[in-house]
C-alpha cells in the first residue's frame, strides 16, 4: 500500500483575559493518530504552539478539535486547505457536538471513537470514496481495543510555561454513568464507565517518558473496588498526577495518595459543611485540591454567588477555576435554554466558558459576567494564579526529591539558586521568593 501523508491539525483558539496561559499537550489528537493504519503517514501541528505550514506536503488533512472555541478556527484551516484542493476530514469532541454546522465547511465528519474503524476510512478515502459522514456514535469500540497514544508526534520543547515542564494526559477509563447538567459527556459516549483492563493502564503509563500526568477520565469515582485496584496497579511507577473527583472514601483516598495523586478538580457547588470537610480530606492525604465552580445557573441568585465566593476563602483551596454556565449544544443546559428562547448569542467563538450567552434567570447577563470576573480577582488577589499554580509544582518536586524521582527538568527549579531550597522549605518560603 503506497504511504498516505496525513497532516494533522489541532486549531487554536482565543485564551480567556486574564488568566495564566499554558498549553498542555493535546490527548485528542495524539489518541487519534494511534489508530490510523501504519501505511498512514502523520505529521502533527498544535496551532496553539505553533504556526500551521500550509505548504507543506501533505495527501490530505484531519482537523482534531475538543472545543467549541475551535470550530471557527477548524472552519478557516479548512478553507485554506481547499485554496490548495486538498481533502479536510474533521472529529474531536467539539466536532460531534457541532456536526450539522461542521458538514457545511469539511469533507468529512468523523463522529465516535476511531479505534478499529479508521483502516476503512482511510482506504475510502485513497481510493476516492471518502464519505460525507461517519458516524459510529452509540457504537463504541471494545474498551480493549484502547491503546497507547502516539506521544511521539509532540513537539517536547513547546510544552513548558516559564521553563516548567507541563503534564503528559493520560486515561484510564472513557464515558461517566453520570449526567450531570451542563456536561455532553452522555450524548457524546454514553452513561456507561468503561474502564481499561488494569494491566493494559499499567503498560501504558510506564511507557509515559513524562512522570507528572493528568489521569482524564471524566470522574475515577465511579466505581470503589476499580479505583482501589488501579493506585494499588499504578504506586509502583511513582508517577505525579492530576484527576477529577477521587471517591470520598478514607481508604481509597489512601491509597490514591500512595499511588501518587498530586492534586484534584473538584466541583464547589455549594457551601456546605460537606464541601468544606471534602477539601479538608483531601489535604489530610497531602492531595491538593483545584476548586471548580460553576456561576449562572437557575437555582443562583446574585447574593448566592457573592456567599460562595466569600465561601472559598474558608476552605484552603490550593487553586480555583471559575466558569460561567455555558449551554454547549446537545446538552440538557442547551435544550431548556434554547426552548425557553434565553440563549442570545450563537457565535461558537464565545462559548469559552468565559463569556455570557444567555438570559440568567435572576440577574442580568451584564452582572453575572460582572460577578465572574470578580470571583477570579477575589480569590487570586492576594496570591496569583501563576504563584499558586508554582507552590503546587515546588510540592510536587519536593516529593519527587524525598522519593529519588526527581529530574531536574524543570529549567525554574533546577537553573536557579532558589529552586531546590524553595522545594525543601516550600511550607516557610514567602510569595515573593518564588515570584
Amino acid at each position: 500500500m503506497k504511504t498516505f501523508k496525513l497532516k494533522l491539525i489541532y486549531p487554536k483558539w482565543q485564551k480567556l483575559k486574564g488568566q495564566t496561559t499554558f498549553n498542555l499537550p493535546p490527548h485528542g489528537p495524539v489518541a487519534f493518530a494511534a489508530t490510523l493504519p501504519e501505511w498512514v503517514d502523520v505529521t502533527f501541528t498544535d496551532e496553539n504552539v505553533e504556526a500551521i505550514d500550509f505548504e507543506e506536503e501533505c495527501d490530505g488533512v484531519a482537523l482534531s478539535m475538543m472545543l467549541s472555541t475551535q470550530v471557527k478556527r477548524g472552519w478557516e484551516i479548512a478553507d485554506e486547505y481547499h485554496k490548495r484542493g486538498k481533502l479536510v476530514m474533521a472529529g474531536g469532541i467539539s466536532t460531534m457536538l457541532h456536526a450539522e454546522d461542521m458538514v457545511k465547511h469539511v469533507d468529512c465528519v468523523f463522529l465516535g471513537e476511531s479505534e478499529g474503524r479508521m483502516e476503512e476510512v482511510m482506504q475510502d478515502w485513497v481510493n476516492g470514496k471518502l464519505r460525507k459522514f461517519y458516524n459510529y456514535m452509540g457504537n463504541l469500540p471494545p474498551i480493549e481495543s484502547v491503546g497507547p497514544c502516539r506521544r511521539d508526534l509532540y513537539k517536547r520543547e513547546l510544552y513548558n510555561h516559564k521553563g516548567v515542564q507541563m503534564v503528559d494526559l493520560f486515561h484510564a477509563s472513557r464515558g461517566c454513568r453520570f449526567s450531570c447538567y451542563p456536561c455532553a459527556v452522555s450524548y457524546l459516549g454514553g452513561r456507561k464507565f468503561r474502564p481499561r483492563p488494569i494491566d493494559k493502564v499499567v503498560e501504558d503509563m510506564a511507557a509515559i517518558e513524562n512522570n507528572r500526568l493528568f489521569i482524564v477520565d471524566n470522574s475515577l469515582a465511579q466505581n470503589k473496588e476499580w479505583e482501589k485496584e488501579l493506585f494499588t496497579a499504578i504506586a509502583p511507577l511513582k508517577k505525579k498526577w492530576i484527576s477529577h473527583t477521587i471517591e470520598d472514601d478514607p481508604e481509597v483516598l489512601d491509597l490514591a495518595a500512595k499511588a501518587g495523586a498530586w492534586y484534584v478538580y473538584q466541583a464547589v457547588y455549594d457551601t456546605s459543611d460537606y464541601i468544606k470537610e471534602r477539601v479538608k480530606r483531601y489535604h489530610d492525604y497531602g492531595i491538593g485540591v483545584e476548586g471548580t465552580i460553576l456561576l449562572g445557573l437557575d437555582n443562583q441568585t446574585e447574593d448566592d454567588i457573592k456567599r460562595l465566593i466569600d465561601f472559598l476563602g474558608e476552605i484552603d483551596l490550593d487553586l480555583a477555576e471559575f466558569t460561567v454556565m455555558t449551554p454547549f449544544p446537545h446538552t440538557k443546559g442547551y435544550d431548556d435554554l434554547l426552548r425557553q428562547g434565553r440563549i442570545f448569542d450563537f457565535d461558537w467563538n464565545h462559548y469559552n466558558a468565559g463569556q455570557v450567552v444567555f438570559q440568567p434567570k435572576h440577574m442580568s447577563p451584564e452582572r453575572l459576567q460582572e460577578l465572574y470576573d470578580y470571583a477570579w480577582k477575589s480569590f487570586y488577589a492576594d496570591e496569583s494564579q501563576e504563584q499558586k499554580m508554582f507552590r503546587l509544582f515546588c510540592n510536587v518536586a519536593l516529593r519527587e526529591m524525598e522519593e529519588g524521582t526527581y529530574r531536574p527538568r524543570d529549567r525554574r527549579l533546577a537553573n536557579k539558586s532558589f529552586g531546590k531550597d524553595v522545594v525543601r522549605n516550600i511550607k516557610t518560603v514567602n510569595h515573593e521568593s518564588i515570584s
